[in-house]
């Protein structure tokens, strides 16, 4: 496979001797080793162990739905209510809450405060807000992790939100430079002269918000449309892995395996809310009629094999270990390893997840064989597909990695069973904790050891996390 693709001046090359990755029915073959037999723990002397009690979340909605006419502190408020009811945890007894977002509402600029004081938390609660693209509620969970382990807490709530529905659009930095100007003209005339100039075609057009990086001017759209051409893979192949997500995810949804959910009764809204609105099983041929959204007309990343604009939150109860067992919780999983990754954004901007499982995997001492579960962040169908195909080339190991040969690929029938963004839908701030949350409940339904959650995000970043079930006793 070779392909390179030109962006401004700049070339891309990604060239791989090997044949292309055919993700239906190969991917399971890259691991030649039997699964492991040892039941060894992540546990490290002198460190605490921490543990995750349980996560919810509101259901997760196209913008524009059911909770538009909210804000997003209502959502995360709703997430951080639910979880108290979830877990009977005492408001009282929470050392810290941290929560992360993306595109901030500026009336509630420490929106995670807003949302604690809202939920009935005391306000002798700290509580701050931590922002890092699509990976926020990551962030939030191993702020949160540190602050357990460095001794400051023993009980943090972690979570993220995003609302899509009703983003901050601002006047055109012209408009706002004559308006900060308008406050100390002293005269009338000056101020009509002002007054003309607002009423200009330049100054009256609105600045929109977009998914785009700030460093390229590129959409990440349109980054995923170059990632997946330089890895070979086909629109065919980007939709078929993405009518496998929402197929599962109805499934998953059907079976009752989605317990994080929440049933959320919306002001306004006559029937309570109690299901990701975005699963939508459809067919190879309808799919394959849409046409390409971002890279005209050649592109292969469509409406139908990409994430969607969503509403919706999502909190988690972290504690050490000692302090869950002290107060009579029944963790679900233990919090191990995690590690942050970055890379090139304008070249390999959504290649997180193959940088950091080789690194986070090593830094264990565990190898693919050894994880029962990967839940990975599904921005573009193409994205995993290319995280997938990197992961499996020599090419790109020795020459992007720095190793001797290719690490291999998650085996499909352990990747994301229930479903993933693609079709459950991406809160930018929120889907961190529901890959984590994800990763244990599936631990526990599917007696693993390990699991392995990854996602990339905006700016190049990407952070991988090994999650260990707790033991039943």
């Amino acid at each position: 496979m070779a392909a390179i693709l030109q962006r401004g001046t700049r070339v891309a090359l990604f060239h791989d001797n090997c044949c292309a990755l055919r993700w239906l029915s190969t991917s399971a073959s890259n691991l030649a080793a039997a699964p492991s037999a040892s039941k060894k723990t992540l546990a490290k002397p002198n460190v605490k162990n921490v543990v995750l009690v349980a996560g919810v979340r509101t259901p997760f909605l196209l913008s524009g739905t059911h909770y538009k006419n909210l804000m997003a502190h209502d959502l995360m408020r709703t997430a951080l209510q639910g979880l108290v009811k979830r877990t009977g945890i005492s408001k009282d007894s929470v050392d810290y809450i941290v929560c992360g977002n993306v595109i901030q509402e500026v009336k509630t600029s420490n929106l995670t405060r807003e949302a604690a004081l809202g939920a009935g938390f005391s306000n002798r609660i700290p509580a701050h807000t931590v922002t890092q693209a699509c990976i926020s509620s990551n962030q939030a969970i191993t702020t949160g992790i540190g602050m357990i382990t460095s001794g400051q807490c023993d009980v943090v709530i972690a979570g993220g939100v995003e609302f899509m529905s009703d983003v901050p659009i601002r006047h055109s930095r012209k408009m706002r430079q004559l308006m900060l100007t308008m406050n100390k003209a002293k005269t009338i005339p000056a101020r009509l002269q002002l007054i003309s100039q607002m009423l200009s075609p330049a100054a009256l057009i609105p600045e929109l918000p977009a998914v785009a990086e700030f460093s390229t001017g590129e959409t990440m759209g349109h980054s995923g449309d170059r990632l997946a051409a330089a890895f070979g893979i086909s629109r065919q192949e980007q939709d078929e892995f993405a009518l496998r997500s929402h197929t599962l995810a109805q499934e998953a949804s059907d079976k009752g395996y989605l317990s994080d959910r929440l049933t959320y009764k919306v002001p306004g809204v006559t029937e309570p809310v109690a299901a990701d609105n975005g699963i939508r099983v459809s067919s190879m041929a309808q799919m394959s009629k849409l046409k390409a959204a971002f890279v005209k007309p050649h592109g292969t990343v469509t409406a139908a094999n990409s994430s969607f604009l969503t509403d919706g939150a999502s909190a988690c109860l972290i504690m050490s270990e000692e302090a869950a067992l002290a107060r009579g919780f029944k963790p679900i999983a233990y919090l191990r390893d995690y590690m942050y990754v970055s890379q090139d954004p304008t070249d390999q901007l959504l290649l997180g997840p193959a940088y950091g499982t080789p690194k986070i995997l090593d830094k264990a001492g565990l190898k693919l064989s050894d994880i029962s579960v990967f839940e990975y962040h599904e921005a573009f169908a193409g994205q995993i597909l290319a995280n997938l195909k990197a992961l499996d080339s020599d090419f790109f190991a020795k020459t992007y990695m720095g190793r001797q040969s290719k690490f291999g690929s998650p085996p499909l029938e352990k990747f994301n069973t229930w479903g993933g963004s693609l079709s459950l839908g991406h809160p930018f701030g929120a889907t961190g904790v529901r890959l984590v949350t994800t990763a244990a409940n599936r631990l526990k339904k599917e007696d693993g050891q390990y699991g392995l959650v990854a996602a990339c995000a905006a700016g190049g970043l990407g952070h991988v996390m090994i999650v260990e079930r707790y033991p039943s006793k």
